[in-house]
């Protein structure tokens, strides 16, 4: 069983898949989860139809994007027409991990949730000896990739 690589619980087929082919997202985390989804495997269509038309870019390049490997979603709040989604994804760096840490403004429209915009910050994650591998093997760092 493939799990969704947003890290839901959920396999990609019941969770970002139905989204990638069409259907709204019900929640502001849900579409932030299938936008991520959608960063992992080039999806730039997606992306921009996601986009709030007041600030999507004309394109996307996701040549140049990183290895992510994982995404925490550390909070998430709707109130009405309008919502939030703070979270970090983690990439690969060519010696060890980073990572980029952002909250996510989003607004409903006719029933439909858009990306509108967020304010990025991104570092290098240094996990611990005993820390869950950020690679997402699920093992300990320390038996996985530690340099």
């Amino acid at each position: 069983m493939n799990l969704c690589p947003c890290g839901s619980t959920l396999t990609y087929g019941e969770c970002c898949a139905p989204l990638h082919s069409g259907q709204r997202a019900e929640t502001p985390e849900a579409l932030m989860r299938s936008r991520y989804t959608a960063f992992m495997q080039g999806l730039e269509e997606y992306l921009l139809a996601t986009w709030h038309p007041d600030t999507r870019p004309s394109r996307l390049n996701l040549s140049d994007s990183p290895d992510w490997t994982g995404l925490q979603v550390l909070a998430s709040d709707a109130r009405g027409d309008h919502g939030t989604v703070h979270f970090r994804a983690i990439h690969r760096l060519p010696d060890g991990f980073g990572y980029l840490e952002e909250v996510s403004d989003f607004l409903r429209e006719q029933g439909r949730w858009y990306y509108v915009s967020g304010t990025p910050k991104e570092g290098r994650l240094n996990p611990g000896r005993n820390d869950r591998c950020p690679c997402g093997s699920g093992r300990k760092f320390k038996a996985c990739c530690l340099p």
